[in-house]
């Protein structure tokens, strides 16, 4: 698709300061001790005396020096960080204090966002979370960055001799290994690939046909993944992975449904082309008459089409972010190789769950219908009953870490220039949460969440 510039942007406001609001917890021990002694028909007791007129013993006093100082020094325990607890650990009981907003409404309070320092001021549409400490960033300019330290810092590691590339898409395997998406015409786009965290990187493909112009990429596994080209010669044109992307080959086109005239793909957030399980992948679309999603659960062999109520019927219109997870992602750690085997055999018959926002990607028009939900995998799109107030370019659901913060297991957030929102029924009503400028947002299991968009902003999701 014709790559979106920063006149589609509006100038950003700033996000509550581009802090998050934080829940601060402090935990408090109190030791007493209590001794009732009679004796006679002493009734009145003074400073430094038991309840029988004398002055305690020396074993006494110590005793309650002892205590006085257990007290204090479990008052004065430091503050937990505010951020997505550890997965690893059972989820602590929700207080009343903290399960109430500062209204007193007694609704879970949202989610805010931390701003962080990336150290750059190009756009950076590309995002990749890989667990809460590591994530990947990567935009304009051949940007890449990276943090390992939960984004107290972020290194840049860009390829060297990519000045020119315009990065739009990042997808991470862990801390050390990545592949990065340059979009473009003809050659401008190409793949590279790092291994030992973005020291050093490969091309692994440069596409030579001038037709072709390449959007986003996704992966199943650290070994299969596709990317997906604008149309050519009337049809999608998905690359194939079987090597965690050092090779890549076109797939046939024979099971790709045509395209609609003037249909194309959104280089927006790294979002046009998702995965869920082992063999499921769907495509967003705009620009044509009507909003599409195709849908394959063959690994891109295979497509079927699908039409949303998102705006559409102008090049500026259409799907520019696609999230999905599995129906029961949302009560079990979605790390759990256990049971992947069973949720694909069950997929056809249940689906996955997914949102679609998008909307009109330039300023100041509006976006009504700007998201909608499906239960069966994408066979069928229903329309948000109250959906983001304008157009929104990333979305990603909240993982199980966060499902006792917000209230749902069902919660998901939306993200664009002029705001994120929080949905917390599966996309069916969305909330303001936010009015900062972001252009993509990325969760990884362990509740790791981050934000990223334009003039190099970089966010972490905190409570």
């Amino acid at each position: 698709m014709r790559r979106l510039g920063n006149k589609r942007r509006t100038v950003p406001t700033t996000r509550k300061h581009d802090t998050g609001t934080d829940t601060v917890h402090s935990h408090s021990h109190s030791h007493s001790h209590s001794h009732s002694h009679s004796h006679g028909n002493v009734t009145s007791t003074g400073p430094g005396t038991d309840p029988a007129g004398r002055r305690p013993s020396a074993a006494r006093r110590t005793a309650r020096l002892l205590a006085a100082a257990l007290t204090a020094l479990a008052s004065a325990v430091p503050a937990h960080a505010s951020e997505a607890p550890d997965p690893r650990t059972p989820a602590p009981a929700v207080s009343v204090s903290e399960a109430a907003d500062t209204l007193g409404t007694g609704q879970p309070r949202p989610p805010g966002w931390r701003s962080q320092d990336s150290g750059v001021t190009v756009r950076l549409r590309g995002l990749a979370a890989v667990d809460r400490r590591t994530a990947w960033a990567a935009g304009s300019r051949g940007t890449v960055l990276r943090t390992t330290d939960g984004g107290a810092h972020w290194r840049t590691v860009s390829p060297p001799g990519t000045a020119d590339l315009e990065f739009r898409d990042i997808e991470a395997f862990d801390a050390r290994r990545a592949v990065v998406l340059a979009i473009g015409e003809g050659e401008a786009s190409r793949m590279l690939r790092t291994e030992d965290g973005g020291a050093t990187w490969t091309e692994v493909f440069r596409n030579t046909d001038p037709r072709a112009f390449y959007d986003c990429v996704a992966f199943f596994d650290d070994r299969r993944g596709l990317a997906m080209s604008d149309p050519v010669d009337g049809k999608y044109r998905i690359l194939s992975t079987r090597d965690g992307g050092r090779s890549w080959r076109v797939l046939p086109d024979a099971g790709m449904p045509p395209a609609l005239p003037g249909e194309a793909g959104f280089a927006a957030s790294g979002q046009c082309l998702v995965t869920s399980g082992s063999r499921d992948v769907w495509l967003a679309t705009g620009g044509g008459a009507r909003a599409r999603v195709l849908r394959s659960t063959d690994r891109g062999h295979t497509w079927r089409a699908t039409e949303l109520s998102l705006p559409a019927g102008d090049p500026a219109r259409g799907v520019f972010a696609l999230a999905f997870r599995d129906s029961d992602s949302s009560d079990s750690d979605s790390s759990d190789r256990g049971r992947e085997r069973d949720r694909d055999r069950d997929r056809d018959r249940d689906g996955a769950q997914g949102i679609a926002v998008g909307g009109d990607y330039r300023t100041g028009q509006p976006s009504p219908d700007a998201a909608a939900t499906t239960r069966d995998g994408g066979r069928s799109w229903r329309p948000a009953d109250r959906p983001p107030p304008a157009y929104r370019s990333g979305a990603a659901w909240l993982p199980a870490p966060w499902a006792h913060r917000v209230g749902s297991r069902h919660a998901a957030l939306a993200v664009g220039p002029t705001g994120t929102d929080l949905t917390t029924d599966g996309g069916r009503t969305w909330r303001p949460m936010d009015t900062g400028s972001y252009d993509t947002v990325d969760c990884a299991p362990d509740g790791g969440c981050w934000a990223s968009g334009e003039k190099g902003r970089v966010a972490r999701l905190t409570r």
